[in-house]
């Protein structure tokens, strides 16, 4: 008899959303999770009559699996994932697992930076054009999930180089890459190819009557497609010049040339900015044109798009200086954007855990822009040491409180206090958002 065991390894929002797809398809489901799996989620297996284990992975019941679904979080040397692999039992992603069971036009959004932006202001785009249209990925609900329970005619997806390692067949009817800098290097053997390769993921499937959407001034993605044989349909975003198919900023327009129909918007009107959001836009006006929704729907719902937290979030104007919380911008790369952002002299507030940073890429940014830096951790040398001859000011915190009250003892009118850490989190905070919301309870307290 043929095995139709499929075996969920994480019970997370993702995992949860795989057990209730595989179940509604007949499968003989069991899930196991490391860890505790969240109330929430153990309700809803037990509610629905699927097996499961949490804090303990039992070989025996898993390794007799016809499929695994494994969660992002899980890397594939992991001694059980690598007993899998031994006895040749396929493993993929939950992303990989719902596009196998739904005729939904997939919208594929990946990059280091700017993929949550971008996913969005692409969805925003479809539903205020009145589409019928689901948000998943590493995003908001699972997409097995909405597979199994829901049923859209699109679905806009922002999918992490993790959840693209373990596909097979998913093919996005349009695919979008933003950029490739590194990160994550420790899940790929320290090797920058490795990640670029798994971002490039994206495209593997893709036909000629596809889309993919890039940008084209990032350098890796320009030696890459030289390389490599794409068949699917390229639209090419650029901040320096022409593109023959796609978009560009020209000055203050963003202007398409996509099946020579011309979109022109004006970029400083849109409530993103900075170079980096530029790029996200053109990607999903270009998504959006690419679906076929008018140019009028588009520039309507350009100008009511509001962004996730932590990500340049304007927290309060006080005395004429202007507190930003970017608490997501957790790389090097990230911060570039982020300074580049801004005109206004700047009072910058960052550190956190170093994941093997290059503050060379900043320097000259910093140079220019910073008027004083505020260190935020509990090991602040390898920014101190960098900026100390580069910075006029340099103030070493360890509570947040104290951090924002010394940015405005510098801060003058007109200027900008800028939470952009360039590190992650997990030295005085939960996560980024833990971080983000703390500096905006601090800027909050400034007012009282």
């Amino acid at each position: 008899m043929v095995s139709n065991k499929l075996v969920i390894l994480g019970g997370g929002e993702s995992g949860v959303g795989a057990a209730i797809l595989g179940q509604s398809k007949g499968y003989d489901v069991f899930l196991s999770d490391g860890g505790k799996i969240q109330e929430k989620y153990r309700q809803e297996l037990v509610d629905r009559n699927i097996s499961f284990e949490d804090e303990q992975h039992t070989q025996s019941l898993i390794l007799d699996a016809a499929l695994v679904v494994k969660s992002p979080g899980i890397p594939d040397t992991s001694p059980l994932v690598v007993a899998l692999a031994e006895r040749n039992i396929p493993i993929v992603s939950e992303i990989e697992f719902a596009s196998r069971y739904t005729d939904a036009k997939l919208v594929a959004i990946t990059g280091s930076n700017g993929k949550t932006t971008t996913t969005l202001l692409t969805y925003h785009l479809f539903k205020q054009a009145g589409y019928n249209v689901g948000l998943a990925g590493n995003i908001g609900e699972s997409f097995a999930w909405q597979v199994a329970e829901k049923n859209f005619d699109y679905y806009i997806l922002e999918i992490s180089s993790f959840q693209l390692d373990n596909i097979d067949s998913f093919r996005p009817d349009v695919a979008v890459l933003l950029n490739i800098t590194p990160d994550h290097l420790d899940r790929y053997g320290y090797s920058f190819q490795n990640y670029t390769d798994s971002k490039f993921n994206i495209v593997r499937n893709q036909k000629a009557e596809d889309h993919f959407i890039y940008f084209e001034d990032s350098e890796v993605i320009a030696k890459e497609l030289a390389d490599r044989i794409i068949p699917s349909q390229k639209l090419a975003v650029s901040l320096t010049h022409a593109v023959a198919h796609g978009m560009r900023l020209n000055g203050d327009e963003l202007i398409s040339n996509y099946k020579n129909s011309t979109f022109t918007q004006n970029y400083p009107a849109l409530p993103i900015k900075g170079p980096h959001n530029a790029v996200n836009a053109m990607a999903a006006i270009l998504a959006a044109q690419v679906a076929g929704i008018e140019n009028s729907k588009i520039a309507e719902a350009l100008l009511t798009f509001e962004n996730a937290p932590h990500r340049l979030e304007k927290v309060a104007e006080i005395a004429g200086v202007t507190y930003i919380n970017d608490s997501k911008a957790t790389n090097v790369d990230s911060v570039f954007y982020a300074l580049g952002s801004f005109s206004e002299p700047i009072v910058l507030i960052a550190g956190g855990v170093d994941k093997g940073n290059d503050y060379s890429q900043i320097e000259e940014l910093v140079k220019a822009k910073v008027k004083g830096l505020v260190i935020l951790s509990t090991k602040h040398e390898k920014l101190k040491d960098y900026f100390e001859e580069i910075v006029p000011r340099i103030h070493i915190s360890q509570d947040v409180n104290d951090a924002v009250r010394q940015a405005q003892q510098w801060a003058v009118s007109g200027d900008i206090v800028l939470l952009s850490p360039a590190c992650a989190s997990f030295d005085l905070f939960r996560n980024y958002e833990d971080r983000g919301n703390k500096f905006k309870e601090a800027v909050g307290n400034l007012i009282q």
